[in-house]
C-alpha cells in the first residue's frame, strides 16, 4: 500500500515538511478548493499544486476531490456543460500524473455532523454526530454550527458559496428519489469513465457520511448492496470505490471486514479512508484515535484483508483528534493523524512479516 496524507495546498497550515517527515509517508491527496463545483479546474493551478508536492519529495497521484455540480446531480439539461468541464479536468490531472480521483455524489452536503469539537475524556476534541441536534432543526442553523465551528477554515464540502443558497438547492432536490440520484449517477459514470479509461485514472466514489438520509435526502452510498450497484453499473476497472471505514463504519449494520475483503479483492478499491469510531445510543457516532481498542472498528481486521490482498493502491489515516494543544482544521490536525499513520503501518509490517 502507498501511505498519504492529506493536504489542503495553499489553504493548508501544515507544511509539507512536516508531513515528509512522518515514516513511511510516500504522497499527499491534494486538491484545488478555490475553483467552484462544475467548472474546469485550471492547468496552471494543477501544475503549481503537483510541483509543490514534488519540491517536498512527496508524490500527488490522488485528487479529493473534483467536485461533482449539484446540476449533475439533479439531472438538469444543464448538467453536460458541467460533465464536459469534469472530462476536460481528468484530461489535465491525467498530464501531472495523477491516477486517482475521490469524489462523492451526496446532495448539497458531502458530510454531516453535529459537532466538531466534542471533548472526550482526555481532553481531546474530536467531529461527533448526534442526531438530537441535527434531527428537527433547519439546514441553515446546521450551516452556521459548522461555519462557527471549523475556526476559520473552509471545511470541505461546506463551501460558503455553494451553500449562499441553500433554499433553492432544497428545493430543486424536492420529490429526488434514490432511484432518480441514482440513474443520474449512472449517467455521469456514462460520460466520464470512457475518458478516465483513456486517461489511465480510476475514479473512486466515496460513501455516504453518514449512511442515511439527511434532511430527508436520498443516499445511494451507503452499504455493500449500494457499493455492488454502482460498481456493476458501469462495469470497469476504472470505476471504483474510495472505501472509508469511518463513513461506512457509522453503521453498524455494515460488516467492515466483510466489504473491504469483497472489493479489494475485486481490485475495485484504489483509494482507502481508514479512521475509527465510537457508537454510541440512538445511532449516535464520534471519531476517536485510529488504535483498534480505541473504538469499534476492526482496524486490525481491515488491514489485514489489504495485507492478504497485497493491496497496492493509496490509504490515507482519515479524522483525527485534534490533541496536544494544536490549533487547525476540525479532523486534519498533523499530530494525530500522523500517529494514525504510523500505528496502521506498524500492523501492515507486522502482517507482512509473519507471512515470510
Amino acid at each position: 500500500m502507498k501511505m498519504t496524507f492529506r493536504w489542503f495546498g495553499r489553504d493548508d497550515q501544515i507544511p509539507l515538511q512536516y508531513i515528509k517527515q512522518i515514516p513511511g509517508m510516500t504522497g499527499v491527496v491534494g486538491g484545488i478548493f478555490h475553483i467552484p463545483a462544475g467548472e474546469n479546474w485550471p492547468e496552471a493551478d494543477i501544475k503549481a499544486l503537483v510541483e509543490q508536492a514534488k519540491q517536498a519529495n512527496l508524490a500527488l497521484e490522488v485528487i479529493e476531490s473534483v467536485n461533482v455540480h449539484d446540476d449533475i446531480k439533479l439531472g438538469l439539461p444543464s448538467r453536460d456543460r458541467y460533465i464536459e468541464n469534469y472530462k476536460a479536468t481528468i484530461r489535465t490531472l491525467s498530464k501531472y500524473g495523477v491516477k486517482v480521483i475521490c469524489y462523492n455524489f451526496m446532495p448539497i452536503f458531502d458530510w454531516t455532523r453535529s459537532d466538531l469539537a466534542m471533548p472526550l475524556a482526555d481532553h481531546s476534541t474530536v467531529l461527533a454526530y448526534q442526531r438530537a441536534k441535527i434531527e428537527g432543526i433547519e439546514p441553515i442553523e446546521l450551516i452556521h454550527r459548522i461555519e462557527e465551528g471549523s475556526k476559520g477554515h473552509v471545511m470541505p464540502g461546506w463551501e460558503p458559496e455553494r451553500l449562499a443558497d441553500i433554499a433553492k438547492l432544497f428545493k430543486q432536490y424536492e420529490g429526488m428519489t434514490e432511484e432518480g440520484l441514482f440513474n443520474n449517477l449512472v449517467y455521469f459514470l456514462e460520460q466520464i469513465i470512457p475518458v478516465a479509461k483513456a486517461c489511465d485514472i480510476r475514479m473512486a466514489i466515496h460513501p455516504d457520511d453518514p449512511p442515511w438520509s439527511v434532511f430527508g435526502l436520498p443516499r445511494i452510498v451507503k452499504n455493500e448492496a449500494d457499493l455492488d450497484r454502482i460498481i456493476h453499473a458501469v462495469d470497469q476497472p476504472e470505476n471504483g470505490l474510495a472505501l472509508c471505514s469511518g463513513s461506512l463504519g457509522a453503521s453498524r449494520s455494515n460488516d467492515l471486514v466483510h466489504i473491504f475483503d469483497k472489493f479489494v479483492a475485486m481490485d475495485r478499491v484504489p483509494f482507502i479512508h481508514i479512521r475509527n469510531v465510537t457508537h454510541n445510543a440512538d445511532g449516535d457516532f464520534h471519531e476517536v484515535a485510529h488504535k483498534d481498542a480505541s473504538g469499534t472498528v476492526d482496524i486490525k481486521g481491515l488491514i489485514e484483508v489489504l495485507s492478504r490482498n497485497h493491496f497496492k493502491g493509496y490509504l490515507r489515516p482519515d479524522h483525527g483528534r485534534m490533541i496536544w494543544g494544536e490549533e487547525g482544521r476540525p479532523g486534519y490536525g498533523l499530530y494525530d493523524r500522523a500517529l494514525g499513520a504510523v500505528y496502521l503501518q506498524g500492523i501492515w509490517d507486522a502482517l507482512e512479516e509473519e507471512q515470510k
